[in-house]
């Protein structure tokens, strides 16, 4: 039976130069950087040109660039070090009501400790409103964080526009580029971005590293406190082996991305356009503004997760929505966000694209997905074909 990988959007595979350039780092070369021997320095020396690959990737100073352990520690930092650093000027925070939840539950958090959240609506294809959002900001908003592009649905926001706003009221800007970066050009000044968070793992890097882009001057205060690692901004011993692999796979992005993305554009739009064929099937997300692996479709009269369990028993792997909270029996919050009822956020599916599917792998899918909702539709307890 063939295998198809479309769950990218949940996490990638290791690229196997990323691995190689990893393998020193946890043997021979296994030096702490805060040692001051040889293979301290060396680490030390590993440590920084790795973070001028990253900071180069986005337009940014090295000295910008702090490496965590993941976007969840990223995003609890930004949101809850900008919220503390900052309350004697306001306890304002905005974001949107389709961020991943590690903004959401972050920003639940702070409402508990006095902060107040406004989260904005956005229209039937993800799209923040710019005047909505202008209108949003007061005199006591300290922060705006919205995201790049949507994990499940794949829209991009306009974060040019939106950082343009925020710059012009003096007011922090942050965005959760996770799906967004190795696939899109990001320039931070271009863009007005003063925060912006990262994870390796979603662009062929290893999981347990992440990064955060802190524009220099940004008054926000450490989430962990002990040996001033990451200039006293992310006090721990510093994962070299994978911080080393998440500046390779920013080096392979950086060469590899645009012939890359022009490519997975090629196979989304040829997989958007056969899926819809199928009776009683729509598409969630722009049809072109959205990031170019990305597909995500609703079907009448099914149930997500059931469509997932066949698809992954004829080797084809996808996903309902955010891989990180897949396992809840609500409806996307993505999906009611954009208009859809419960039942039919639940007949949702995403496929997501990556470097190493190819055209066959697309026609398997279109071959094997009408015939799996014909039956689950047939055992559907919805009226309906």
């Amino acid at each position: 039976m063939r295998k198809v990988y479309l769950d990218y959007s949940a996490t990638t595979p290791l690229d196997p130069r990323v691995l190689k350039a990893m393998q020193p780092y946890f043997t021979e070369k296994f030096g702490n950087t805060m040692s001051l021997h040889t293979l301290g320095l060396e680490a030390a020396d590993a440590l920084e040109k790795s973070r001028e690959t990253v900071a180069s990737f986005m337009k940014a100073q090295n000295e910008e660039v702090i490496f965590n352990c993941s976007a969840t520690e990223s995003i609890n930092f930004v949101l809850k070090g900008i919220a503390f650093a900052n309350r004697e000027k306001g306890k304002h925070i905005i974001t949107s009501s389709i961020e991943h939840h590690a903004v959401l539950e972050t920003c639940r958090w702070l409402k508990t400790q006095g902060f107040e959240i406004t989260y904005l609506p956005v229209d039937k294809y993800g799209f923040v409103n710019l005047v909505q959002l202008d209108n949003a900001i007061r005199d006591d908003t300290i922060l705006v964080s919205i995201m790049h592009a949507n994990n499940e649905i794949g829209t991009i926001e306009p974060i040019e526009e939106i950082g343009r706003i925020c710059s012009d009221h003096e007011i922090y800007f942050h965005t959760d580029a996770v799906q967004s970066f190795g696939k899109l050009s990001i320039d931070v000044n271009k863009m007005n971005i003063d925060l912006l968070s990262l994870s390796a793992h979603k662009f062929y890097g290893p999981k347990g590293v992440g990064a955060t882009f802190i524009r220099k001057g940004t008054k926000i205060e450490p989430l962990l406190h002990g040996g001033g690692h990451e200039f006293n901004l992310r006090s721990s011993t510093v994962n070299v082996p994978g911080i080393v692999g998440l500046a390779k796979a920013v080096e392979l992005r950086k060469m590899e991305m645009k012939t890359e993305a022009k490519r997975l554009t090629e196979l989304r739009d040829y997989l958007i356009k056969n899926v819809l064929k199928i009776e009683n099937s729509h598409l969630n997300g722009d049809p072109k503004i959205r990031l170019p692996n990305n597909a995500n479709f609703w079907f009448s009269f099914i149930e997500g997760e059931a469509l997932v369990v066949e698809l992954s028993s004829h080797g084809v792997y996808g996903s309902t929505g955010s891989a990180c909270s897949s396992s809840t029996l609500e409806p996307s919050h993505v999906l009611t966000a954009i208009g859809l009822k419960h039942e039919e956020a639940h007949g949702s599916l995403r496929l997501s694209l990556g470097k190493d599917n190819s055209k066959a792998d697309i026609d398997y899918t279109l071959k094997v997905l009408p015939n799996v909702i014909k039956r689950l539709r047939k055992i559907s307890p919805f009226k309906g074909k």
